[in-house]
């Protein structure tokens, strides 16, 4: 008989389909909040208008603005983020902006429960993961400050209790996770994905995708995971594909937006990724390839390695919620990938073979890796997969 437990964040609400700035002002209203910091991405502080109009419907709540988060959340953009939020006195944190914003609010949140000014303040709560797979997770204080995200992405990290950030004193990028971390509400508005570039969004998808793909290949899978996965599955890569042949189909955003927050129904679960995102951890944090892009050249290949060791059939269900049952889950993925226009190799990311041995030995330090479902115990297999992607 299974057993397990699906466990909750502080996640308490998902508006979906209605403009951000009507909807935010009305989250700001339920926490009860009076200075609402804004963090945003760049390039829509650039345009003007959605910031705009954010800060016109809060009004005097409105108490400063963040943007310009450099890709993969380092330590140091975290604390200049957070120093402005206490400037501003903010009782509430928003973002509008992709997951690069999304994951430093969360650390905001941290870095204000636990007063950090320095670098070296995250080094205590870092979640450490060691080359035998031991897990190291300190225990401390959980934020309390409320945290509303609008994302323009769909690497739905906004759902997520855990923040990647990156320590630019080793060049790599680590987890922070705690259940109070997570935001307390999340709001959906396909308008607001429009300026979002082409590449962003559908290489997030595939990240969403991701998220999918290896939850339901997992050996510690539920029936409330694969429900929620599979489904995702469907409405993401539909959804993906028509955006792509029109990028103004609203309905096909928000199918997408939907779909991203199925594929994260692991985290409550409780169910592992694998080796897709484990490498892809690596390749971000470590190599600079772009958050989606690592998801797009690793996810085909990861398929591939563990196909050997699928003996529940499990890659099948992918295909079928592909809508091709009869074809390898990791054929169709690749097939999915390119015909978005985006990479599905090492190569075409920046990622040479010289670079292969560190990205397999930084790869056994990832947690995600020691859950993939065909067993890794050493670099040397890491080195396998690479190679298939190269």
């Amino acid at each position: 008989m299974q057993t397990g437990a699906v466990t909750f964040t502080r996640l308490n609400r998902v508006t979906y389909g209605e403009p951000v700035a009507k909807a935010l002002a009305a989250a700001a209203d339920r926490a009860g909040a009076a200075r609402v910091f804004i963090m945003a991405s760049q390039s829509l502080v650039a345009r003007a208008d959605e910031i705009g109009a954010v800060a016109e419907a809060l009004g005097d709540r409105f108490c400063g603005l963040y943007s310009g988060m450099p890709a993969h959340t380092p330590r140091d953009a975290v604390l200049e983020a957070a120093a402005g939020a206490r400037r501003g006195r903010a009782d509430m944190i928003a973002t509008v902006g992709g997951g690069s914003i999304t994951d430093a609010a969360k650390a905001v949140t941290l870095a204000l429960e636990h007063d950090l000014t320095e670098i070296a303040d995250f080094d205590p709560f870092i979640l450490r993961t060691n080359a035998d797979g031991t897990t190291v997770a300190p225990e401390y204080r959980a934020p309390t400050l409320p945290l509303v995200c609008c994302p323009t992405t769909l690497s739905a990290g906004e759902y997520n209790p855990l923040a990647g950030v990156s320590d630019p004193r080793k060049g790599v990028k680590q987890a922070i996770r705690s259940l109070g971390m997570a935001p307390s509400e999340v709001i959906l508005d396909p308008a607001l994905t429009l300026p979002t570039p082409e590449w962003l969004w559908l290489s997030t998808g595939v990240r969403a995708v991701d998220h999918c793909v290896e939850a339901v290949c997992s050996h510690l899978t539920n029936a409330y995971c694969d429900a929620q996965s599979l489904h995702g599955l469907t409405l993401l890569t539909r959804g993906l594909t028509a955006t792509r042949a029109d990028p103004l189909d609203l309905e096909a955003r928000m199918n997408c937006q939907l779909g991203a927050w199925l594929s994260m129904s692991s985290v409550q679960a409780n169910v592992p990724k694998g080796a897709s995102h484990a490498i892809g951890h690596i390749l971000g944090g470590s190599f600079g390839v772009a958050h989606g892009h690592t998801s797009c050249v690793m996810l085909p290949s990861v398929m591939r390695w563990n196909l050997e060791a699928d003996t529940a059939g499990r890659q099948k269900l992918i295909s079928a919620a592909m809508g091709d049952a009869g074809q390898p889950a990791g054929d169709l993925l690749e097939a999915f990938i390119r015909g978005l226009g985006m990479p599905t190799r090492l190569s075409e990311v920046g990622v040479t073979p010289d670079q292969f041995e560190r990205a397999a030995k930084l790869s056994m330090h990832d947690r995600w890796i020691h859950t993939n479902p065909r067993p890794i115990k050493s670099p040397d297999q890491v080195l396998e997969i690479l190679k298939l992607a190269a």
